[in-house]
């Protein structure tokens, strides 16, 4: 059982990837193994929507070569995908759009084999934003993964709106944590006659694991943002706000 979760923010450290952080401890705690993606840190261009002009022209492999021909191969090992995101202009930031477009590939082999490549995997998203946009962001999303045969279950999504530091909200936390598990019991068969959400998880061990992580994180994306602001003489505050989605 594998779930793979997508980071789409630019921050490794961020609110977006806490929430990430915390969906794949949910996951893990339902007997799943986990790999987390950061898009930033790929060359992942934009489709070509060539099933624009035939709907035949698109299919697997896609014929754009870039990073995203490693994804394809971790998507379909995948069972179930964890899309997390910030909300940009109230939506998808550009690398994670491309990411889902590019997955069209594998839905549009409906047209060659008889059905998407990727139906039967189960989604979830989890969505950090400052103030609104997140449900309109999380159901994009989840929409966009519905259609492409993808398995919804429920509490399936969750947000955190706020400046601070989503670790501290504990309504944040225990949805972002039931997020994981819920895709990974979707996986296992998980009965519609039993219960999904689990309101009495145990969340300060998870809490202090994840926040030991972004920290890591943090250290050395902090150092090679410094880098890149003294070579383009550029003078941020002091004090970085460690929590940006």
């Amino acid at each position: 059982m594998n779930v793979l979760g997508v980071n789409g923010s630019p921050r490794s450290y961020g609110n977006t990837a806490k929430l990430l952080e915390l969906a794949l401890e949910g996951a893990k705690m339902e007997g799943a193994e986990t790999e987390r993606i950061d898009l930033y840190r790929l060359d992942i261009k934009p489709c070509l929507g060539c099933l624009s002009d035939d709907q035949l022209a698109c299919r697997h492999p896609c014929p754009v070569k870039d990073d995203m021909s490693g994804l394809y191969e971790k998507v379909l090992s995948s069972d179930g995908l964890i899309i997390a995101t910030p909300v940009y202009w109230y939506g998808l930031p550009g690398p994670l759009k491309n990411f889902m477009d590019r997955l069209t590939s594998l839905q549009n082999m409906i047209y060659h084999v008889g059905y998407s490549l990727l139906e039967g995997k189960v989604g979830g998203v989890v969505v950090a934003g400052g103030r609104q946009g997140g449900v309109i962001t999380a159901a994009e999303v989840i929409a966009s993964l519905n259609y492409m045969g993808f398995l919804i279950p429920p509490w399936s999504y969750a947000y955190y709106a706020g400046l601070g530091d989503a670790l501290r909200d504990k309504i944040a936390v225990l949805g972002a944590v039931n997020v994981g598990r819920v895709v990974a019991l979707a996986i296992k068969g998980h009965s519609l006659s039993e219960r999904w959400f689990k309101s009495d998880l145990e969340l300060d061990p998870i809490v202090k694991r994840v926040r030991a992580r972004v920290e890591k994180l943090r250290e050395k994306e902090e150092k090679e943002r410094r880098e890149i602001w003294a070579e383009k003489q550029l003078s941020p505050s002091p004090e970085l706000n460690h929590y940006d989605s």
